[in-house]
């Protein structure tokens, strides 16, 4: 699996997004990242801005929710085989984290992740998942989000696809800059491997 690890949005990389592209264009965007949200106008805004960025580039986009694949892993993996593309936009990181958990999509990307024929993207929340853990990024999501139920615990691991922590929004003109300067600390406190990204700024594994 290759990856391109944006801060925010599609990020400054896009010609080096393109090169990653694989041969089978069809794209999945998740975002449930964006579940806990009340405001369901100004998120459906903000899918479509997402889905419009990436038909730019060529893409052939269609909106997965996970929501309707919960306990239904199997039907959610052979519905993932037709893609090349997987996208996964910001929002809440928990929350995004319990709908990969409880649609078994956690256990598909890590299956995925053996092949060179799938590039993995996205932003914010998005790529913060792929850490080992999720600790520290509580200091910017609100571990409070249940919209799926409030039997659910918070989960702390990460799917462990790199090996540091990735705290997106640093030092950036963003809402979130402060909260991701505190996150931070922390992980330099507990001497925890992690990578800083400014908004516009692009981790790419090839």
């Amino acid at each position: 699996m290759k990856f391109y690890l944006s801060s925010y949005k599609l990020g400054r990389e896009t010609e080096q997004l393109v090169r990653l592209l694989p041969e089978n264009k069809r794209t999945a965007y998740v975002s449930n990242a964006g579940d806990p949200f009340t405001d369901l106008e100004r998120k459906r805004r903000w899918e479509e801005s997402d889905i419009k960025d990436l038909s730019k580039l060529g893409l052939e986009v269609e909106h997965l929710d996970l929501r309707e694949y919960f306990g239904q892993q199997d039907k959610l993996r052979t519905k993932i085989s037709k893609f090349g593309v997987i996208w996964v936009s910001g929002g809440n990181l928990f929350v995004l984290r319990q709908a990969f958990k409880l649609s078994g999509f956690d256990e598909i990307v890590r299956e995925l992740a053996k092949r060179k024929d799938i590039l993995y993207g996205g932003y914010s929340a998005g790529v913060c998942i792929l850490a080992p853990t999720l600790r520290g990024i509580d200091i910017m999501d609100d571990l409070s989000a249940k919209p799926y139920g409030e039997q659910y615990e918070t989960i702390w691991d990460g799917l462990g696809l790199v090996d540091y922590s990735i705290v997106p929004h640093y030092k950036s003109d963003n809402s979130e800059s402060e909260a991701a300067s505190k996150v931070v600390e922390f992980m330099v406190e507990n001497k925890m491997p992690f990578k800083a990204l400014r908004d516009g700024e692009v981790i790419i594994i090839d």
